[in-house]
């Protein structure tokens, strides 16, 4: 009787201790998941500060200001990106002189914005940065001589943007200028969010191009939303219903 009694308390001490080994494993599991799921929702809406540059633009550049010598013509294009480990907003220029392409993320620990960008030749040069006002400003990290880099977005209105790029050589305190794009939307006048106009549902920015599904229409900004809620429609109509009842909420008294 004592040796089965034994056995019972052995095999409850056992059965105890896996569950509790279980419960440890599992939690940073939950709690990784959790995290990954809140800095998208961060970095997604850190973001959604630019969705007025999405869609496409025609740029002229200028190494003096007011001054056609040495200007050249460029267009550029700003689309949303998703894939299941990051969320950024792509820069794509055509006959630039300065940037061939960028992609715009954001830090939420470190709450600094990121732009990866491929310059012409190929290479390849990081900037790290903050929003001020309508003014994104990013730099780089020294290069081999000391060098750091600088480029401001700077944003008009919703028609007219202008990048900055600047340089600061070593020993010296100051920037100095190398190029301004001054940039006007292609196309005609797009919607606004907020003023009566169709709304990005993946976004909120201005929706633009018309999307279905099961029987009925929504609307996204660009090509990068249009794959995402293709690829997810449920959730993306969801987060819209739980945005239009706290808007709801908010205005009732």
């Amino acid at each position: 009787m004592r040796i089965l009694s034994q056995s019972i308390v052995g095999l409850f001490c056992v059965s105890v201790l896996l569950w509790l080994a279980t419960g440890v494993r599992g939690e940073p599991a939950v709690s990784s998941t959790g995290t990954a799921k809140t800095d998208r929702e961060a970095t997604k809406q850190a973001l959604a500060e630019f969705n007025s540059l999405i869609g496409g633009w025609r740029g002229v550049g200028m190494i003096k200001r007011n001054s056609r010598q040495g200007a050249w013509s460029e267009k550029a294009e700003w689309v949303w990106k998703f894939d299941p480990k990051s969320t950024g907003i792509a820069y794509q220029i055509t006959d630039g002189k300065f940037l061939k392409s960028a992609l715009l993320s954001y830090d939420p620990e470190k709450k600094t914005y990121l732009l990866s960008t491929v310059l012409p030749d190929g290479k390849t040069r990081d900037y790290t940065g903050a929003l001020s006002k309508d003014t994104l400003v990013l730099e780089s990290a020294p290069d081999k001589e000391g060098a750091v880099y600088r480029i401001s977005i700077r944003r008009l209105n919703e028609k007219r943007t202008l990048v900055l790029f600047e340089q600061r050589n070593q020993g010296q305190s100051f920037y100095y200028r190398l190029a301004e794009v001054g940039y006007t939307r292609a196309g005609t006048k797009l919607a606004e969010s907020g003023s009566g106009g169709p709304e990005c549902i993946v976004t909120g920015g201005a929706g633009t191009i018309q999307v279905s599904y099961q029987g009925k229409n929504y609307y996204v900004c660009c090509s990068g939303c249009k794959q995402a809620f293709e690829e997810d429609p449920e959730t993306f109509i969801a987060e819209a219903k739980q945005k239009a009842e706290a808007r709801r909420k908010q205005k009732s008294p």
